[in-house]
């Protein structure tokens, strides 16, 4: 696979072949060549391959990976500034600020809308089954970070031990 700069690298050679090739098509355009219309197509053809590898690099993005983060699936998600994911009940908390960290990496997107907030709040639960028939949602914690900013240094995360302590023994 490429990186991101390999393939800011190969879009410039492409772009300058394609101004190799507009530059071809007018000569032969100007001297009457027999190819010229295929030169068009040429030309065309190139500028198509530079604007997509040029949109492929900007799309790739290598998430980092932080240890000790357990998987966690997306429960809800609004589109805009809040997200709920599900993590399992024998979480502890150093896991739990490891997911949290984890999942406002991966769910960071720059065309999310805050609709009047600044911040994306990424809440973390599970579901307790007390009783047959009964499911009870324990949230664990949060992590606030910017909407705009994809490294934000400033991400708070919250943990609710007292919901950690309600977990029953045999889970923890």
């Amino acid at each position: 696979m490429f990186e991101t700069a390999q393939l800011i690298e190969k879009a410039q050679w492409l772009g300058i072949a394609t101004i190799a090739f507009a530059v071809l098509t007018i000569v032969a355009f100007i001297f009457k060549w027999g190819i010229r219309f295929r030169l068009v197509g040429v030309t065309g053809f190139t500028a198509v391959l530079t604007g997509g590898v040029f949109a492929l690099s900007l799309g790739l993005y290598n998430r980092p990976q932080i240890s000790g983060a357990l998987h966690y699936s997306r429960v809800f998600d609004a589109g805009a500034a809040q997200v709920v994911i599900t993590v399992p009940p024998s979480i502890t908390e150093t896991q739990l600020e490891a997911t949290l960290k984890q999942a406002s990496i991966d769910i960071f997107s720059p065309g999310r809308l805050g609709q009047g907030s600044d911040q994306l709040t990424i809440r973390a639960r599970t579901i307790l089954h007390p009783q047959d028939g009964i499911s009870q949602p324990l949230y664990f914690g949060e992590v606030k970070r910017s909407l705009s900013i994809r490294e934000d240094e400033n991400a708070t995360i919250k943990v609710y031990r007292e919901n950690l302590a309600q977990l029953p023994k045999s889970i923890a």
